[in-house]
């Protein structure tokens, strides 16, 4: 009898230590460097086997890694090819399945080239530069590889200087700049140079530039017999009066010389050869200087003659396009309202949906960014994401759609994370349709009020979606209720929807947010005086322009936003683009327009504690545009503070910490005024 209640003790304790160990607790900010994902799925030729990147962080070093991983198209026998923390990405297929090249640091922290072989798994380092390769493309015997390559150039100065005495020592030598892009967000000041086509064989040897003209060329494809490449490039004089003005380019390898294939005005980019040789697919579209434009897919003969319109009906972004096997039909990927898709289209412009559910490849905020490759015999590989998990990987074979891994189950078996419900509301501006996504705590009940925050994406041309974030869950973990959404001017609707804000935002926006607003509030479970507002880059613009409006929130923060329109097309990064596209005249010609657009003109306005939120190396929406807010703030009285994010850039991306100290500044603001 002793024994069995001794037993039946032992029992109970071990059942309650496993209930424990089952009861789930909410994310924490942390946990951002548990979280891994799936990207660049590279399905063989052969339709067998799929190489991916597996991506991952390092919580010490504070960098994200990845290893390329190869699985069978059934599942099985997933296992890595390359291993460590580094970075190893672009793998590419060569022709006959044999090899894979690929890009990575792993040798000495220095990118290279490499081409790994399957049957012995040894991987040969083809380049050596102090420069960073492109991604790779194989030639049709599988024996090269192109790539572009910046290659600097010396800089030309009017200035002279007067050398300093021998062992003086001076301050560094005064840098002449007379570019009109002189910098590049995430790049910062720009060296002096171009990024040039090369070829290599890959058994080795130097590589061989082949361009050599004083402009960016785009990636290269092969052609059929091996004499040539394709590219993208816009070797335009005017650069500033035709920034967007590419063509597709031939260069013969032979004699060097570069033929344009096609000359529209506006950007002609992506060509991808078919098949069979005969064709080139591609994406553009006819310049109008919208600020918003569908990209359509067109086919055309390798001479450049019967181009032809194949998504003209579609009315979405078409991208990515990849061949049919049979050269008859070409394979592509589109936004639409929240969800990307593969489609397929027929050289007649029929248009089905073959794929959708890709995305998960953007961690940090719910953008639905999705990547897939086809084999010969039309298998598809292709990031799968959700709400509740970032990108695996997933095949479709025969119509079936398989999720091959599951990279996070390990963080979510203990961590539980908020529900994501869709939602639609009608504008009270003009009543048009409007999508966004609800994101509840974890554990939620109806019958409770909880405090909500608005979460304003940016671009302001781009699509939030159904798809796993970060920032997003971290905020729901922490009780919020979180609504995010895609108002006027956000692609995936279509182009009338897109460039509805064609010279005119931020402006209705704002009642396409207020009305969500109201419509997740209806449901009842809010609570109305604990309502907050964050958004970042495009979204940065209209938190601002929001409390500028209306007293409705307790507290905003203003991530890396535009202030004053004047100062950001001269002080961003393209300034060319943003005054011929956003504006359509420059600054002093249209100046009203300018400050009407500009939060800064409702400054005055503004009761709501706000905090600024910028990395000190955005050179999108510099630093100086919240600096002139947070001033400005301060000059009304305002409850202000700014947040300054040291060696980031405009994504905030650069390290893991960098996105945990965003999504911590925020919480620790919003908290801060949640308890008052």
């Amino acid at each position: 009898m002793k024994n069995r209640f001794l037993l039946l003790i032992a029992l109970v304790f071990f059942a309650q230590l496993e209930a424990q160990a089952q009861q789930k607790t909410n994310l924490q900010l942390t946990d951002l460097f548990d979280l891994e994902y799936i990207s660049d799925p590279q399905i063989s030729p052969d339709g067998s086997k799929v190489i991916y990147v597996r991506n991952f962080k390092d919580i010490m070093t504070d960098r994200d890694y990845g290893n390329l991983w190869m699985v069978n198209i059934d599942g099985t026998q997933n296992r890595p090819l390359t291993q460590g923390n580094q970075r190893d990405s672009d793998p590419v297929w060569s022709p006959d399945g044999s090899k894979v090249a690929y890009r990575s640091n792993g040798q000495d922290e220095k990118t290279k080239l490499f081409v790994l072989y399957l049957d012995t798994k040894i991987s040969v380092a083809l380049t050596n530069s102090a420069n960073t390769p492109g991604s790779p493309t194989w030639s049709p015997d599988g024996q090269s590889l192109a790539f572009t390559q910046f290659v600097p150039k010396a800089k030309k100065s009017i200035l002279s200087i007067p050398a300093k005495p021998e062992g003086a020592e001076w301050n560094a030598a005064p840098i002449f700049i007379d570019e009109m892009n002189y910098r590049g967000d995430g790049s910062g000041y720009l060296r002096s140079g171009k990024s040039q086509i090369f070829t290599i064989g890959i058994s080795g040897g130097t590589a061989r530039q082949r361009t050599f003209e004083d402009k960016n060329y785009g990636a290269p494809i092969w052609s059929e017999d091996g004499k040539s490449l394709f590219f993208s490039a816009n070797l335009n004089e005017d650069l500033i009066a035709q920034p967007n003005n590419s063509e597709i380019h031939q260069l013969n390898l032979t004699t060097g010389s570069i033929k344009a294939l096609t000359d529209r005005f506006g950007p002609d980019a992506n060509p991808m050869l078919s098949p069979d040789g005969q064709l080139i697919a591609y994406t553009g579209n006819d310049d109008t200087f919208q600020g918003y434009q569908v990209t359509n897919l067109y086919v055309m003969n390798v001479d450049g003659t019967g181009v032809k319109n194949l998504t003209a009906d579609l009315d979405r972004d078409a991208g990515n396009p990849q061949w049919e096997a049979n050269s008859k039909g070409i394979y592509f990927q589109y936004d639409e309202k929240g969800d990307t898709k593969i489609g397929h289209v027929a050289f007649t412009g029929k248009i089905r949906t073959v794929v959708e559910g890709l995305g998960g490849l953007d961690l940090g905020r719910p953008y639905n960014a999705g990547a897939y490759s086809v084999s010969n015999n039309n298998r598809f590989a292709y990031t799968l994401g959700g709400g509740d998990h970032p990108a695996d990987l997933a095949v479709w074979v025969d119509g079936n759609m398989k999720r091959i891994t599951a990279v996070n189950d390990d963080v979510f078996s203990y961590r539980e994370i908020g529900k994501v419900e869709e939602i639609w509301w009608k504008s009270s501006f003009d009543g048009i349709d409007v999508q966004g996504w609800i994101v509840t705590p974890p554990n939620f009940d109806p019958s409770k009020k909880y405090p909500m925050i608005l979460e304003i994406h940016g671009g302001p041309f781009a699509m939030y979606g159904n798809s796993f974030s970060y920032e997003v869950q971290a905020y729901a973990a922490a009780g919020y209720v979180v609504l995010y959404t895609n108002p006027r001017g956000s692609t995936g609707y279509g182009q009338d929807f897109g460039n509805s804000i064609h010279h005119d935002y931020p402006n209705h926006d704002y009642e396409d947010l207020i009305s969500g607003v109201d419509a997740v509030i209806a449901k009842g479970y809010i609570d109305t005086a604990n309502l907050f507002v964050t958004g970042g880059s495009g979204g940065g613009v209209l938190t601002a322009w929001i409390v500028g409006k209306t007293d409705r929130f307790k507290a905003a923060v203003v991530a890396k936003p535009v202030i004053n329109w004047t100062s950001f097309v001269l002080h961003a990064d393209s300034p060319a683009f943003f005054a011929k596209y956003w504006f359509g005249a420059m600054p002093w010609e249209d100046i009203e327009n300018y400050w009407r657009r500009s939060p800064l003109s409702l400054v005055g306005n503004v009761k709501t504690p706000t905090m600024l939120l910028t990395g000190e190396q955005d050179f999108r929406t510099p630093i100086s545009e919240s600096e002139q807010y947070y001033a400005a703030l301060k000059l009304n009285g305002v409850e202000s503070a700014m947040v300054r994010i040291p060696n980031a850039s405009h994504g905030l991306v650069n390290r893991p910490s960098m996105l945990m100290s965003k999504s911590a500044s925020i919480l620790s603001w919003f908290d801060y005024y949640r308890n008052q």
